[in-house]
């Protein structure tokens, strides 16, 4: 069936003025320079973590329900057009853990050391 050739322009201005106008941004950096995903608060690392792993879009939204579908799609395809950028982002995101673990290891919290004594009378 073929529709009126002015309707279809009508529609494809349309389209393309969408398009133009609102940009999806799949990716953003928060103010602590974590990247995470649509407008939640998903870190970017947890979906890169999943893809890698070989999970599926579908089992990945289900995993964050936070995200729709089309936010996961879009931080994968972001990932893919940008995995030097993300390959550095992770490993900065790792030396702050390392470094959290260390300064935890060094002081403990109060717990913690109520729990190793416990565990050190036991044995």
């Amino acid at each position: 069936m073929k529709q009126d050739p002015e309707y279809e322009d009508v529609m494809n201005e349309r389209t393309e003025q969408s398009v133009a106008q609102s940009p999806k941004a799949y990716v953003h950096v928060d103010e602590c320079g974590v990247m995470g995903v649509g407008t939640s608060r998903v870190m970017l690392d947890s979906i890169v973590a999943s893809f890698e792993h070989g999970y599926s879009a579908e089992t990945i939204q289900q995993q964050y329900p936070a995200l729709s579908l089309e936010e996961v799609y879009g931080a994968i395809a972001w990932y893919l057009a940008h995995t030097e950028e993300v390959t550095q982002y992770l490993r900065r995101q790792q030396a702050v853990w390392d470094q959290w673990r260390a300064k935890a290891a060094e002081q403990p919290s109060p717990v913690i050391q109520r729990l190793r004594a416990l565990q050190a009378r036991k044995a």
